[in-house]
């Protein structure tokens, strides 16, 4: 699997890199956290990060006001598994170098997205990073297994929290699993073997191999 650069010119279709942040507190308050033992954890809104002087500042500039969460996926990965995607941009920042493994939601065909559309982007450390809402995306993965992965994750207030609870009316309901979220599956999946909706198709990358 080709590995892209988020300078590359294939990134713009994905996102951009907004600019006139300092970050160097919010990653200092990122490093504070402890890795989990194995696998991801996120947290969508963590008060230590929410503290730090450039929260208002993704709030004003990068969301214009909006009221918004900051928190961190953290931990260790190399797999696809999933893609999600949500009504607006996220926001993130790692305190290391990080891989987001990124498709469109206009290549989701008849409800499912072959993985052999899915392309890796390498984020620098303490890079902002904006992935559009038509980008889908999930946990990213690490460069170095050692070190693992730390990504600030902003978004939306309330989202990736407990679903609404309506009566699906529409496919895509059918993949709604937190507030303003939407999930995409792969069958190999823990997720998926949870209940997830099954939307991927071909392999379960995994770039260990490529890093």
């Amino acid at each position: 699997m080709k590995l892209y650069s988020v300078y590359d010119p294939e990134f713009k279709a994905y996102g951009q890199l907004p600019s006139g942040y300092d970050v160097s507190e919010l990653l200092a308050a990122m490093a504070r956290i402890p890795l989990p033992a194995q696998g991801v954890a996120y947290e969508p809104s963590i008060a230590s990060l929410e503290a730090c002087g450039v929260f208002s500042d993704l709030r004003d500039r990068g969301y214009g006001g909006m009221p918004v969460q900051l928190g961190m996926c953290w931990g260790r990965n190399t797999k696809l598994n999933c893609l999600e995607y949500h009504r607006d941009s996220e926001i993130n920042i790692g305190t290391g170098d990080f891989i987001l493994l990124l498709a469109r939601q206009e290549e989701i065909e008849n409800g499912l997205l072959d993985t052999a559309k899915v392309k890796a982007f390498r984020v620098p450390a303490g890079v902002v990073v904006e992935v559009y809402a038509t980008t889908l995306h999930y946990a990213p993965c690490h460069t170095d297994a050692q070190a693992g992965f730390r990504v600030a994750v902003v978004l939306p207030r309330g989202t990736n929290t407990a679903k609404p609870d309506f009566p699906p009316r529409s496919d895509e309901d059918a993949l709604m699993t937190a507030r303003n979220k939407w999930l995409l599956a792969h069958p190999d999946s823990d997720e998926a073997k949870g209940g997830a909706r099954v939307g991927l198709t071909g392999v379960n990358l995994d770039i260990a191999g490529e890093i």
